[in-house]
């Protein structure tokens, strides 16, 4: 059962104008169906005024818990936040189990995360999730409190022992965290001086952002219809129209109210993202809520450039990819047809538009990069090779003296071009 609260006020309200409650219904039942619920009934519920103990009015929760007992609903969704006691209180109310937005999506990364990092980073947020339910919620061991009220109780000490053990462990993980992150950063850095311009792909969760990922490198990452598919970070190389060599990197998916204790846990998958020479925003084209589904990609994004992570001008190096194009009708391709090269209408399932997004890639990497006149004897074969490899021959003139060309390089590829010449002419001396 899904519960969506449409009754949100405030900058919620705002974030979600564009996101009506039928379509907050239909992702939250697409969010217990991933993880293997089975949804036997679903409504939307108006709300004016959330009531402190059962966030619901008391009509509401006597309607639902009807609905309970006549569908045998063993667990309940409620698509919004939940206090600790109001979700004890709802269970109560009901007699089933009852999880709130944030639970289930931290449900969902627990059954995904694959790498160490990531689930270190899901068990984190559970025990910061957890540490304050169990706290708040255990008022029937607070009234085993004994002595003269100076003096804890057994139920004092063990919710203190509970919440020390949560506290031990949490800073363990950040410890942990912190040493895989840092050795990422060294792959990071070992990256750098190679080095291959690295692209992004970024957006909103059931996207298609692996399935692309898969049609541009040929690999075989987990893609699948369904939220959050993908949540551990993974690169893999590819190779452009020009000969350039450029690092892929597919990330977790957003989703709009992402549990605060996720925005933090989660913050290492999106450092790739402010690295990227390329950020690929990644938008499914034909589902009925896209805009509102750009709007929350942005607003991470932003909110990234807000706490330093990402510089302002994220949005000069952003390719907008409207994939999905193989589900739009005619009239809505025409549509689409002319937006330019900033959005790039694809299908990553048929591979229709991924040459031009790779031509668009190109050039976008190219803009701005000098062009060089060089000159090669024809017995520098290695050296020519080099330069296709890491530089976009833009003219190519031979001669019985010498191989004129005119390549657009880096200024780090030029001074490497350089040096690795000079120590070829060195040895032949």
């Amino acid at each position: 059962m899904v519960l969506p609260w449409s009754g949100r006020t405030g900058a919620e309200e705002d974030s979600d104008a564009l996101r009506p409650a039928e379509a907050r219904l239909e992702e939250a039942s697409a969010l217990a169906v991933s993880i293997g619920l089975h949804v036997r009934w679903r409504t939307i519920l108006p709300l004016r005024t959330p009531r402190p103990s059962t966030l619901l009015g008391g009509g509401q929760v006597e309607q639902i818990a009807q609905e309970v007992k006549l569908h045998g609903i063993a667990v309940a969704v409620v698509d919004a936040q939940l206090s600790p006691v109001q979700q004890r209180n709802l269970e109560r109310a009901w007699g089933c189990k009852v999880i709130d937005r944030t639970g289930l999506i931290l449900e969902i990364f627990g059954e995904r995360a694959r790498t160490r990092e990531g689930s270190l980073q899901v068990e984190l947020a559970h025990l910061d999730y957890q540490r304050t339910r169990l706290v708040r919620s255990w008022t029937h061991l607070e009234r085993q409190r004994g002595g003269f009220g100076f003096l804890g109780g057994p139920g004092e000490s063990q919710i203190e022992i509970d919440r020390r053990l949560i506290g031990d462990r949490m800073a363990k993980i950040r410890r942990e965290l912190e040493e895989v992150r840092r050795t990422r950063g060294l792959h990071r850095g070992a990256r750098k001086r190679v080095p291959y311009p690295v692209i992004a792909l970024v957006g909103y969760t059931n996207a298609g952002k692996s399935t692309l990922f898969n049609a541009l490198t040929g690999a075989d990452v987990y893609a699948k219809h369904q939220l959050f598919a993908t949540l551990d970070p993974t690169m893999r190389g590819l190779k452009l129209p020009s000969g350039r060599s450029v690092i892929l990197s597919d990330t977790v998916g957003f989703i709009s109210d992402l549990p605060h204790e996720l925005v933090e846990a989660f913050r290492a998958t999106l450092e790739e993202v402010a690295e990227a020479d390329i950020i690929l925003h990644v938008r499914d084209i034909a589902h009925p809520d896209s805009g509102a589904q750009r709007a929350d990609v942005i607003g991470v994004l932003d909110g990234m450039v807000k706490d330093g992570t990402l510089d302002e001008a994220w949005p000069e190096r952003t390719i907008e990819v409207l994939n999905k194009a193989d589900l739009l009708d005619d009239a809505a391709l025409s549509e689409l047809a002319g937006l330019g090269e900033r959005a790039l209408l694809v299908s990553a399932l048929t591979g229709a538009g991924l040459d031009r997004l790779c031509t668009a890639l190109d050039a976008k990497l190219s803009a701005g990069l000098p062009v060089h006149r060089i000159a090669l004897d024809p017995t520098e074969g290695a050296a020519l090779a080099w330069l296709y490899a890491h530089g976009e021959v833009l003219e190519r003139r031979d001669s019985a003296e010498a191989i004129h060309l005119a390549v657009r390089l880096s200024p780090d590829d030029r001074a490497r071009f350089d040096s690795r010449r000079a120590r070829e002419a060195g040895a032949h001396d």
